[in-house]
């Protein structure tokens, strides 16, 4: 199967099922001397984990992470990175009778076509459960960018449920409010009436879909190359990637073709100093506004990159549904009972937080904005802060060992 790697420079391959024993990434490219937490990590794995509210799945996954190789000492050495994340509450028996009689609007019937088998437990890899490795690779991204030179900011909220829509908040809002309550949205009046239509459709037996906004901040000008690499392209391929996405927009978005020309265009001025929200200097050119979403020509610039993204509802339901049985040749009455999601966006916030990261920092190393090799941007110095130390005294009874020469005196 291919298609299980994200990325050019900072590449993470991922494996796992659903029910599977287990689910893990390898992160690839991630420069040495990076300074990683695991605790950081499952930070944001806790912020994506299943259980965590009432309007999520009630599986019991408490997604911990345990990082098996590429750091020494707490520090990274430059090689791959993996990490394991075991599945403790599978519970596959629910999904025996749609072995052979797919769910409605799944994966199940597509991959049995494609592959001509399945791990149908819990849908297998095609569940949404595997964008937990995906968190796990942008918590190092993040750390990363963290640690680096540059000063970039990703933020995401749940700006729509149904037909419930909250108002344009300000970043400010996004960093204080996002998770004050379980929606995950940034207004809190307008966040408990998506939890009580969140509830109500759950109590029907019925999902909901919605959307997130995200805004990048900090990120430098000039990444992204034209055509097929822009960065518009890379960051629809990272959203669409996420199960169920159905829309990506970016600046205007869909408001753009009721623009005029005229409208949309945006004044060039030089920067005054005053311009907080721009990676620039005083004196340099920089756009009036914002309508192109930090994006022209496909390349950053230095402006917040901004947009959302859109889910449609979530597809494993209890309400009753027909499918029929390729084995037996019967139709069939389906109904999906299981633990599933009534809503996507409030556990897709930190999948695409993770994902903006990704993206970000693997055009910063294309770039040559953070260094491939190692953070420190020190290429051939050998003594660090970071690299292992001597023993000082070896043990008598090492089996291997250096010895002081003294130099003879004449």
């Amino acid at each position: 199967m291919n298609g299980n790697e994200f990325g050019r420079l900072f590449r993470f391959t991922t494996f796992g099922e659903s029910h599977g024993e287990a689910m893990g990434c390898t992160v690839s490219g991630c420069p040495a001397g990076v300074e990683i937490s695991e605790d950081e990590v499952q930070e944001e794995l806790d912020r994506r984990k299943p259980g965590q509210s009432m309007i999520t799945t009630s599986r019991g996954e408490p997604d911990e992470v345990s990082i098996k190789s590429g750091t020494l000492e707490g520090y990274t050495t430059g090689t791959p990175i993996g990490m394991v994340i075991q599945n403790k509450d599978a519970r596959s028996g629910k999904y025996e009778p749609f072995i052979t009689a797919p769910r409605p609007s799944h994966g199940d019937y597509t991959y049995s076509a494609k592959f001509g088998t399945r791990n149908w437990g819990g849908g297998g890899r095609s569940s949404a459960r595997e964008t937990v490795n995906w968190v796990a690779a942008g918590a190092v991204a993040k750390q990363v960018l963290d640690q680096s030179d540059h000063d970039v900011q990703v933020k995401a909220h749940v700006n729509q449920i149904g037909d419930i829509t909250a108002e344009d908040v300000t970043w400010e809002d996004m960093l204080e409010h996002t998770e004050d309550n379980e929606v995950r949205c940034a207004d809190p009046e307008v966040a408990e009436e998506m939890r009580d239509a969140i509830d109500r459709y759950q109590n029907e037996g019925d999902s909901i879909g919605g959307s997130v906004y995200f805004e990048c901040r900090g990120v430098p000008r000039g990444l992204g190359a034209p055509r097929f690499d822009s960065f518009a392209a890379r960051l629809g391929q990272a959203m669409f990637s996420i199960p169920a996405t159905t829309a990506v927009e970016y600046g205007q978005g869909r408001e753009a073709r009721e623009t005029l020309g005229s409208d949309r265009n945006e004044d060039w001025e030089f920067d005054d100093g005053t311009r907080d929200d721009v990676v620039s200097e005083e004196g340099d050119p920089v756009p009036v506004g914002n309508d192109h979403g930090g994006l022209q020509g496909g390349i950053t610039t230095g402006e917040p990159i901004y947009g959302e993204v859109s889910w449609h509802a979530p597809v494993s339901i209890p309400k009753k549904q027909e499918t029929v049985d390729w084995e037996t040749g019967e139709t069939k009455e389906a109904q999906v009972v299981g633990r599933h999601d009534p809503s996507l966006p409030p556990r897709a916030v930190p999948v695409v937080e993770a994902m903006l990261r990704v993206t970000i920092l693997d055009f910063m190393l294309l770039a040559g904005r953070i260094n491939p090799d190692r953070l420190d941007d020190r290429p051939g110095e050998y003594d660090t802060d970071y690299h292992p130390e001597s023993p000082q005294n070896d043990p008598d009874d090492a089996d291997t060992m250096t010895e002081t020469v003294e130099d003879d005196e004449d």
